[in-house]
């Protein structure tokens, strides 16, 4: 029997783990069982090289729960450890046994996967722990068992013992009152299940009754019976190759992923690299519906099959983070609890190779089957433009493939849509004007209008339109927006032929005041302007550039402080309708009046502007029209 001090820089490290190391506490579960698996993968590696002669065997790891003794105990039939190799990657912090197994070994292992720190890695046991216990028996022939004992303390046993006949590790944690939450089955199968479902090594809870039918018929029994109860699929599909697996495959894993989801994925995208990093994962695109709240952390970090974290921040670009799915790299640096990512050019490099990834997948789907890809495009639309929007090379990509759809339901690759409304969408200037409806049916007097000078309209709609546009316009010189509502139809495109005004300069001069007069002029802006007679005598206006402002102030761009100006509006006044001339020649202030604040009124229920109150005495006003 030997003791002694466990060998650290500090005078106790184990205020240290607690506070600062591993600040969460349920991570122990993952640390000692990653632990396990680390010491089978190795013992199924040196068996494969001839440097062991042991049997391989069972080597499922088990974990056990005592409630009445308060223990966990989490047991392999891995490598295990002598006294002096207990000493060594237990009691010499320093040390990392995996580290130093992989150094040894590392042109041998063929990808086999060491998980981890075991020494800092075991230590995180004293925080739910006030004693740990370690039997151990290596896989060399002629070994005795060790036992360690340490209550918290830099204090330590460590001695042979027979109490350990079979060969690997039994870690044995006393729980301290604080970890009693710990000692719960429900609480372990739920870290066991976040975890571990997907380490290489078959993982035991307890025992699960399975019912067995035996004969047919009649003779038909069945009987029930218990069995271990397995926690983790040992092979997930991230670790296949593409080519190994069937779309239904890829259906099933989504569901093992997400069993709370019910609709299923759009598509997925497999990654898998070896060079010039390991990275491998799958990522699935679900269907994402305008306006609905967005889900984020749906990605789950892995490294080596051990879960790590949800926040993928800096590894997963942030438009993607709306994606679901699996990344695994043993290449991406975390610090030593594993509990979040250090910065490092790699990350880098690896967020590039996933968005590239992503880019070049989406290209191809729309390149195989673009029906298909139309018909989805409304589902992936938001991520896509959230893409191009904080990607400057997936922008570019994105342009071959982002889909923009007219009110006729079509659809175009931006340079299409280009080439489709070039001859008859080109101003004076030359310039390109994409016209366009935020909604089609509240603008629909604004869309008809447009089409009926054979003009094309989109439809643009969500919180990203006006960063998008911005953003489109940007990048040609020649391209504008403009939403239909936001000039007179004569107005958004202008040509070199021009309207001639059937009044006179001198009426107009008495018109604009008479408008104005009978209108709030702390809203509208009155504008005299001689449009086509078949237009709308009055046409309520919204100015393209206030109101983009104010929509991506709104949304955490533009001018700051646009978002909470008042809404301003242009009254645009067709001097060439026959409503304006009679207007202008009545003589009767009060029919005057009237005849302004009903045209008015019928252009503010063309912008949907005209509610409550006055909306009332407009609707009972007609009605006392009619019934006269």
């Amino acid at each position: 029997m030997s003791s002694g001090k466990i060998n650290v820089t500090a005078d106790n490290i184990f205020p240290i783990i607690k506070k600062f190391l591993y600040s969460d506490h349920e991570i122990f579960l993952r640390e000692l069982v990653s632990n396990a698996v680390d010491a089978s993968q190795k013992l199924k590696t040196l068996s494969r090289i001839g440097e062991s002669k042991a049997e391989l065997g069972d080597l499922t790891i088990k974990v056990d729960l005592d409630k009445k003794k308060k223990t966990i105990t989490i047991s392999d039939r891995g490598v295990g450890m002598t006294t002096d190799e207990i000493n060594k990657y237990i009691n010499e912090l320093a040390f990392s046994g995996a580290e130093e197994f992989v150094k040894k070994y590392e042109d041998k292992t063929d990808g086999a996967a060491i998980i981890g720190h075991f020494g800092l890695g075991f230590y995180s046991s004293f925080m739910v722990a006030g004693k740990v216990e370690i039997f151990s028996l290596s896989h060399v022939d002629g070994s005795k068992a060790a036992y360690w004992s340490c209550d918290g303390t830099p204090e330590f046993t460590l001695e042979e013992t027979d109490k350990k006949k079979e060969r690997g590790t039994d870690i044995v944690l006393h729980i301290n009152d604080d970890g009693e939450e710990f000692l719960e089955e429900s609480r372990l199968r739920e870290l066991l299940t976040k975890y571990c479902k997907f380490l290489p090594i078959p993982i035991q809870f307890g025992e699960k009754e399975i019912t067995e039918s035996t004969g047919e018929g009649d003779d038909k029994k069945e009987t029930k019976k218990k069995v271990p109860n397995i926690i983790n699929t040992t092979d997930p599909a991230w670790t296949k190759a593409p080519a190994d697996l069937s779309d239904e495959d890829y259906r099933e894993f989504y569901k093992q992923m997400y069993p709370m989801t019910f609709e299923e994925p759009l598509f997925h995208i497999h990654l898998n690299v070896d060079f010039p990093f390991d990275l491998n994962g799958i990522l699935f695109f679900p269907r994402i519906k305008p306006n609905m709240d967005l889900q984020r952390n749906k990605i789950q970090l892995y490294q080596n099959q051990v879960f790590v974290t949800d926040n993928l921040e800096g590894i997963v670009p942030d438009f993607l983070t709306l994606l679901h799915g699996v990344i695994d790299s043993k290449d991406i640096p975390l610090n030593v609890s594993r509990s979040y990512l250090q910065a490092d050019g790699a990350v880098k490099k690896i967020s590039g190779h996933i968005t590239k990834k992503v880019a070049d997948k989406l290209s191809s789907l729309f390149k195989k089957d673009r029906e298909d890809f139309q018909n989805k495009w409304n589902d992936i639309k938001m991520i896509i433009e959230y893409g191009m929007l904080s990607d400057d090379k997936f922008f570019e990509k994105a342009r071959s493939f982002a889909l923009y759809q007219n009110v006729e339901n079509s659809y175009y690759t931006f340079e299409e849509y280009l080439e489709k409304i070039k001859p008859s969408q080109t101003d004076k200037d030359g310039n390109l004007v994409i016209l366009y409806a935020a909604d089609k049916k509240a603008q629909h007097s604004f869309v008809k209008k447009a089409q009926n000078k054979n003009y094309d309209v989109l439809v643009l709609e969500g919180p990203l339109v006006s960063h998008l546009m911005q953003r489109l316009e940007g990048g040609d010189d020649n391209v504008r927006f403009a939403r239909v509502d936001s000039e007179a139809i004569d107005k958004l495109i202008p040509k070199d032929e021009e309207q001639v005004s059937l009044l006179s300069d001198e009426q107009k001069e008495k018109l604009k005041p008479i408008i104005e007069e009978n209108v709030e002029k702390s809203s509208y802006t009155v504008m005299l302007e001689p449009l086509d007679s078949a237009e709308s005598p009055f046409t309520i206006t919204v100015p393209e550039f206030m109101r983009r402002m104010k929509e991506m102030s709104a949304t955490g761009g533009g001018m700051m402080g646009m978002g909470s100006m008042p809404d301003m509006y242009n009254l645009v006044v067709n001097t060439n309708h026959p409503l304006i001339s009679r207007i202008l020649d009545e003589s009767d202030a009060a029919k005057q009046k009237a005849l302004i604040n009903e045209a008015k009124n019928l252009a503010m229920l063309a912008q949907n502007l005209l509610h409550g109150e006055d909306l009332t005495n407009f609707v009972e006003a007609q009605f006392a029209h009619l019934s006269n």
